[in-house]
């Protein structure tokens, strides 16, 4: 045998020994994302395959997982689960969902009857998917999914069991590191999202708008809810349908946020931040090109309002020292905000009559500094 020979059947063997031990291909986030002009899912690649990424939510944060008995007589899917899993090698951006539900059969006709979870097949799925040996999944977990399936839905490409509760279509989740630490959120505005008014910002190259950070950490910065559209109708609610309220950033632009099953406290009455995972729900399997939206983890700075003596006192968190008060004397943002440079821009940041002079009343928000 020759050496050249014996080089190739050698990588051959290596090749074939790998597959032998059940080690799908690795895939990039931005890979399995990749979309068509009309925001369908482009991804090329095969099944099986392999995903890693840092885990940025809890389950229970997002959807209820507890069995409901009465999802397969009533046609509702009842129990469902999911993840969202964010890139980590400095070459590859974005991120993924990992879905899974009690009763796929309720999704349709064209999904072949049985496939439901019984209570104790739901449990075993669930102790599958949230633990690696004693360690439950927590956010900030460097982790591993084995793909065997996917589909396209809403946007995004989602790793799932394809409806079909065969255990040749599960998904793994392996622990690479526990408590390997959240990515920082990406500091982002609502001019990132849309252009104006609910028109949202939809770029197929992925390099700008929200697919440039869909299923990431981002943080949105110097936004308040409003009274139109959702409007604050969502904050506090529990099925995922009724979870929505729309927030402005006074400059007539408007973006939808869903919230969590977590308890924020009561709805900011002024201008706030808002971090958590960006998300696509555009509802259809045809068209991506819209319904991006914030699932919210954190409420940031808000600012708020006390009038004493007569006097309106304007303050917020300390913690929160490289922001800007800015004000302006139109409540739709045309006439263009102002900094407010004096009294103190922290704690305590103006004290005012807005009755005194008879000057305009003026509106108050918090910008990051730049």
């Amino acid at each position: 045998m020759n050496k050249t020979r014996f080089i190739i059947m050698l990588i051959v063997g290596l090749l074939a020994g790998g597959m032998a031990r059940g080690e799908p291909p690795m895939e990039w986030h931005k890979d399995l994302q990749a979309i068509e002009e009309d925001g369908t899912s482009a991804w090329e690649g095969a099944h099986p395959f392999r995903m890693q990424g840092v885990l940025l939510n809890n389950p229970e944060e997002m959807l209820d997982s507890t069995w409901d008995s009465g999802a397969e007589t009533e046609n509702q899917m009842g129990a469902q689960w999911q993840i969202f899993f964010q890139a980590v090698d400095p070459d590859d951006r974005g991120g993924t969902a990992c879905w899974m539900g009690q009763n796929y059969t309720s999704l349709g006709p064209w999904i072949p009857a049985g496939n439901v979870y019984s209570e104790a097949e739901w449990s075993n799925e669930m102790q599958r998917v949230n633990f690696d040996g004693a360690h439950q999944f927590r956010r900030g977990d460097l982790i591993e999914v084995t793909a065997r399936q996917s589909l396209f839905y809403g946007g995004k490409r989602n790793i799932n069991e394809a409806h079909r509760t065969s255990p040749d279509n599960d998904f793994d989740i392996a622990l690479i590191e526990a408590g390997h630490g959240l990515p920082d959120p990406e500091v982002i505005t609502l001019a990132d999202l849309v252009t104006s008014g609910t028109d949202e910002i939809f770029d197929q190259t992925r390099q700008s708008g929200g697919e440039y950070y869909q299923a990431m950490r981002v943080r949105i910065e110097s936004i308040r809810l409003t009274t139109n559209y959702f409007g604050s109708s969502g904050w506090g609610q529990t099925h995922w349908a009724d979870r929505r309220c729309t927030v402005t950033d006074g400059e007539g632009r408007y973006f939808n946020l869903r919230m969590p099953l977590t308890d924020l406290g009561p709805p900011p009455e002024g201008w706030f931040t808002a971090v958590g995972i960006l998300n696509q729900e555009s509802g259809s399997g045809s068209d991506g090109t819209h319904g991006y939206e914030l699932f919210v983890q954190e409420i940031g700075p808000e600012l708020r309002v006390v009038s004493q003596g007569g006097k309106m006192l304007l303050y917020w968190s300390g913690t929160y020292t490289n922001y800007n008060l800015e004000y302006t004397t139109d409540l739709t943002g045309e006439s263009g905000w102002e900094r407010v440079t004096s009294p103190p821009e922290k704690w305590i940041a103006v004290e005012e009559d807005p009755a005194e002079n008879g000057d305009p009343v003026r509106i108050y928000r918090l910008k990051q500094k730049q």
